[in-house]
């Protein structure tokens, strides 16, 4: 297996124990030589790192962990390129697990990533900072462990190098491989990533991660973070906070007594929320509590600051890519089989690739729905509640869909929804609260495709038995099936 290690490194002791897990003896497996392993080291200056013979040592001048890995994959050209924290220890049998993670994998996969294990205390419950850290065992894509094929990195450029901290540098990646068209999976093979210490003010000091959270909004739109698997946050709670906080101390020094205490309790009582949802699942020690409470109102503010400077820093810099913040789907003979005014769940059959095309969708985050005409109810031909019943079972069979938008009126009703018209897919644009013209339409007619230009959004046709010539020849994206519309749209690029 054609593969190199890049380890990027500012020098941390714990680099001395990965490299002798990694290289020593022959735990090499015939798969990663001496020659194959290239450390990086980030620091301004320092004395030379002490690392085995044989290996291949670089610099990149402190400008961070992207950077650093950038400079490490353009150095080799070997297929593939894995890339390990410096402060992680890989399994005794993991170069052997990389081979057969790597081995058989198919061209359009882009990336492979490890098992990461945080290892917490036993004996108590974990702190604050330690259920940061084990945050990484269930966080997507992260390059603690992760290698990735070369001809992935070369096709997007590698590593964004604005991030400048260990922070969303592997989202942004990953969210700009797979829209090129490859897919990420999981290895087998496990790398221990234990809890480093940290200082009292770590959870106040990782609050510039804000800064970059702004970089990857404008770079990936609204959606990112349902797109890496994270939660929603809490920066809207954090302006909430700090602006009471603003409002008590400009009301206190006004005199008024009223406002003042009124958006002080409000401070209060947010801060105090947070506080606990911080203090109650950890440790509960006279230090630990102290830590969380300092920290709990000095975390809203310093948040607040990063995240504009990081709006203001990045206000002019252009979406990485074209991906779509939502895929909507016509019914009938595109994601089932077309039955004229089913009435039946049970005669409900999913078309060919359907369920596969949904979940590679759902796989990257992007929400899906379904934009259909009905007809049927107005003119008489199937009750509402039948065709809720048939569109729950369309459900249940291809998984849930984030929004569904269907037009219940007959052709000559002049309604604005019935596609062509532009109705269902603003409608659903609107649940998903995402912008129309970043939508695709998935459909098998010409209607469906009519619908979205009318709307702003771009429209791929799968042709089927039904669709006209014409509608083929005037449709500006035709694609085989479904599973090739879904590539189309995660591509970012019309074809």
């Amino acid at each position: 297996m054609n593969v190199t290690v890049v380890i990027p490194t500012i020098g941390r002791p714990s680099l001395g124990l990965l490299l002798t897990q990694l290289v020593s003896g022959k735990q090499c497996y015939n798969t990663v030589s001496h020659s194959r392993v290239v450390v990086v080291d980030d620091r301004l200056s320092g004395e030379p790192l002490g690392v085995p013979g044989g290996v291949r040592v670089l610099r990149s001048g402190g400008r961070g962990p992207a950077a650093a890995r950038n400079v490490g994959w353009h150095a080799v050209d070997t297929e593939w390129v894995a890339f390990l924290d410096d402060d992680v220890v890989p399994g005794r049998q993991w170069a052997a697990q990389l081979t057969r993670d790597l081995r058989e994998l198919e061209p359009d996969v882009g990336a492979s990533q490890g098992r990461i294990e945080v290892p917490l205390p036993p004996d108590r419950r974990p702190t604050d900072f330690e259920r940061g850290t084990a945050g990484l065992a269930s966080a997507r894509w992260i390059t603690a462990d992760m290698a990735y094929r070369r001809a992935a990195l070369q096709r997007v450029g590698g590593f964004d190098e604005r991030f400048p901290r260990a922070y969303r540098e592997d989202a942004d990646l990953a969210l700009r491989v797979i829209a090129t068209g490859y897919r990420i999976v999981g290895g087998r093979r496990r790398t221990v990533h234990p809890v480093r210490p940290s200082g009292p003010l770590a959870s106040v000091r990782a609050q510039r991660g804000n800064t970059d959270d702004a970089l990857m909004r404008r770079r990936h739109g609204t959606g990112w973070r349902q797109r890496i698997g994270d939660g929603p946050g809490r920066l809207r709670r954090h302006w909430l906070t700090t602006a009471a906080a603003a409002i008590a101390l400009g009301a206190a020094a006004r005199h008024q007594r009223k406002v003042a205490g009124a958006a002080g309790l409000v401070w209060a009582a947010l801060t105090g929320a947070f506080a606990l949802h911080r203090i109650l699942p950890g440790p509960r020690t006279a230090p630990e509590i102290g830590r969380m409470l300092v920290t709990s109102i000095a975390i809203p503010p310093v948040a607040c600051w990063h995240r504009m400077v990081g709006e203001l820093r990045w206000r002019r810099v252009s979406p990485a890519t074209a991906v779509p913040a939502a895929v909507l789907f016509d019914r009938d003979d595109t994601l089932v089989h077309d039955v004229p005014y089913n009435t039946d769940p049970a005669a409900v059959t999913p078309m060919p690739g359907a369920r596969e095309a949904l979940d590679r969708l759902r796989d990257v985050g992007i929400p899906v729905g379904v934009v259909t005409n009905q007809s049927g109810v107005a003119r008489g031909l199937i009750s509402a509640e039948q065709l809720e019943l048939v569109n729950a079972r369309v459900s249940e069979l291809l998984g849930p869909f984030d929004a569904w938008s269907v037009c219940l009126h007959g052709e000559d009703d002049g309604c604005g929804c019935r596609k062509p018209a532009p109705g269902l897919v603003k409608n659903a644009a609107a649940q998903l609260g995402v912008p129309v013209d970043r939508c695709v339409v998935i459909g098998d007619i010409g209607a469906d495709v009519t619908a979205a230009a009318a709307a702003g959004a771009r429209g791929i046709l799968v042709p089927t038995a039904r669709t006209l010539r014409q509608e083929i020849q005037s449709a500006a994206e035709v694609a085989t099936d479904i599973a090739a519309a879904v590539e189309l749209a995660l591509s970012g690029r019309a074809r």
